[in-house]
C-alpha cells in the first residue's frame, strides 16, 4: 500500500467488514496545527457503518476503531475524526 488512507481502509475493512466506509485525508485543513507534518497524512476523517460496531456503546466503538488503527497512530497519524453508524 502506498499511502496512509489505503492502509486505514484496508485495516478497517479487514477488522469490521463495513457496510460503508469513507476515509478522508483532512491534513491540509490542519497545516500549522499540532501534529501536522509537511507531507500531510496526519489528520483523517473516517465514516464507517458496520454491523459489528452497531451493538457497542459509542465509546467502545471509538476504542475499537482506534485499536484497529494503532499501527497508524504509532507511525504518525495524529488525529482521527470518527463518524460511526451501524
Amino acid at each position: 500500500m502506498t499511502n496512509r488512507a489505503e492502509r486505514i481502509r484496508a485495516a478497517l475493512e479487514a477488522k469490521f467488514s463495513p457496510l460503508s466506509l469513507d476515509v478522508i485525508d483532512e491534513s491540509a485543513l490542519h497545516q500549522g496545527h499540532a501534529g501536522a507534518r509537511p507531507g500531510g497524512e496526519t489528520h483523517y476523517r473516517v465514516r464507517i457503518a458496520a454491523t459489528s460496531l452497531s451493538s457497542l456503546p459509542r465509546l467502545a466503538r471509538h476504542r475499537a476503531v482506534n485499536e484497529a488503527l494503532a499501527p497508524e497512530f504509532d507511525t504518525g497519524l495524529h488525529a482521527l475524526a470518527l463518524e460511526i453508524g451501524g
